[in-house]
């Protein structure tokens, strides 16, 4: 989820109990150095990361723009 970029880092503390202190920690030991310092560029500021103070309750994991799963061409393959 923290390799994602529309996964904003309230949605990982939410289903994993981790903050987004710990998932920087976390990414920083698990991932090759290079690919750490790429990922930590591409998050850093994101506004998909980080929820607006306004944003509030809304606990969305997903994207707006995602297809429904009903709208999924391959479950409609016969």
């Amino acid at each position: 989820m923290a390799w994602e970029d529309r996964t904003p880092f309230d949605a990982i503390k939410i289903q994993f109990g981790i903050g987004e202190q710990q998932t920087i920690e976390l990414m920083r030991r698990e991932m090759k150095s290079s690919s750490f310092r790429l990922w930590r560029k591409r998050v850093q500021g994101r506004s998909t990361k980080h929820r607006r103070p306004d944003e509030g309750s809304s606990l969305k994991f997903k994207c707006s723009r995602q297809r429904h799963i009903s709208a999924n061409k391959i479950s409609k393959r016969s």
